[in-house]
């Protein structure tokens, strides 16, 4: 079901995806590293759907759910390391583009739609993953590329210079709370992705999108749409 905001807007040249829970499903290969980590620790495993609503929170709340600590705490930066460690052996065993998105990425192509991926996940993570899974994004913008990351809207800002066009003129996509505020920090149309982790932290509903998806084929069905946006708006229009 889509959601889109009621008024004028650029047309939409291009669009950047969020990485993990959004363009791809590294959930299953998230949950094997950490459970393995659980295991060196001598702790049981758990439930995966335990884990998923947590992987867009990256290592920092994938340690904190498991083990309850923080980057303030003493052992944090140990543990994130073993785990990034681990989760890089197999960064690409089961993971793989969300149901859909093969379609949607030829779609873009072939329509002249400029896209991208704007990620918090580290550099050589981003592009260690994206080579194994064969994917060439014209645009790559990992966490650790610039010093502020989304909620700030410098990498939003920087990928739309790569794809040389305005922030008004992309949609990006993503699925957590803070990539709906970098987006709007950085004057650019948002839409939120329902398939992917949420941490039920805030209801998707009251992330101010400018769109909500259910599934990577709305976003075609949107763009075809003659529908405006109003990036003041106080209201989120859904599509599916």
């Amino acid at each position: 079901m889509i959601n889109a905001r009621q008024t004028s807007r650029p047309a939409i040249r291009g669009v950047l995806f969020d990485l993990d829970g959004t363009l791809v499903d590294t959930a299953p290969d998230m949950a094997l590293a950490l459970n393995r980590l659980r295991l060196e620790c001598n702790l049981p495993p758990l439930p995966f759907t335990q884990i998923r609503p947590q992987v867009s929170n990256g290592a920092r709340g994938l340690l904190e759910l498991s083990f309850g600590l923080g980057p303030e705490h003493d052992g944090f930066n140990l543990l994130r390391d073993r785990f990034l460690q681990l989760y890089n052996q197999d960064i690409a065993s089961e993971s793989g583009l969300f149901g859909g998105f093969t379609e949607v990425l030829g779609q873009l192509d072939r329509r002249n739609l400029h896209w991208g991926i704007v990620t918090n996940k580290p550099g050589f993570l981003t592009r260690n993953l994206l080579k194994k899974l064969g994917i060439e994004a014209p645009v790559v913008v990992a966490g650790d590329d610039l010093p502020r990351r989304k909620p700030f809207p410098d990498q939003l800002i920087y990928a739309a210079g790569g794809l040389k066009l305005k922030p008004q003129e992309i949609l990006y996509i993503g699925d957590h709370e803070r990539d709906i505020q970098a987006s709007h920090a950085a004057h650019m149309p948002a839409a939120a992705a329902r398939w992917g982790y949420l941490d039920g932290e805030r209801p998707i509903e009251d992330w101010r999108a400018d769109v909500i998806l259910d599934q990577p084929s709305d976003l075609l069905n949107w763009l075809d749409m003659p529908h405006t946006i109003d990036t003041q708006a106080n209201t989120t229009h859904h599509y599916g």
